[in-house]
């Protein structure tokens, strides 16, 4: 069993930034694939970034590559999200999910277990 709880959201201009975290209980979060989704409202929750065990593979949406950044600290149990250039679009809930594999970690199927969410604004 996994808890995931995100923290760092909140309300930001356009163009300004914030760093997302996702602190994760227990003692196999090596073991899994961290990935970051949001919805906005009225929206299904679209993959947004995933980051392998080691950190050595990473994944991007097309809408946020080159301005998000996945990382993650084993020892600390922590998967990050920063976010920079922030547009309104941008906008929605965030939540941070946990996977067995590296086989489909772009779709929300195969995340086992998921955070509660963090909101983030951004004003135009």
């Amino acid at each position: 069993q996994v808890q995931l709880v995100e923290s760092g959201g909140g309300l930001v201009q356009a163009g300004g930034s914030l760093r997302l975290s996702c602190a994760a209980s227990g003692r196999t979060f090596s073991t899994y694939v961290m990935g970051w989704f949001r919805q906005a409202p009225g929206k299904e929750r679209e993959f947004v970034a995933a980051i392998s065990w080691s950190g050595g593979r990473t994944y991007y949406a097309d809408s946020v590559k080159g301005r998000f950044t996945i990382s993650r600290d084993n020892a600390k149990n922590t998967v990050y999200l920063q976010m920079n250039s922030l547009k309104p679009e941008d906008t929605a809930v965030y939540y941070c999910a946990a996977h067995g594999s590296l086989l489909g970690v772009t779709t929300t199927q195969g995340y086992r277990y998921w955070g509660q969410g963090t909101q983030v604004t951004v004003s135009s």
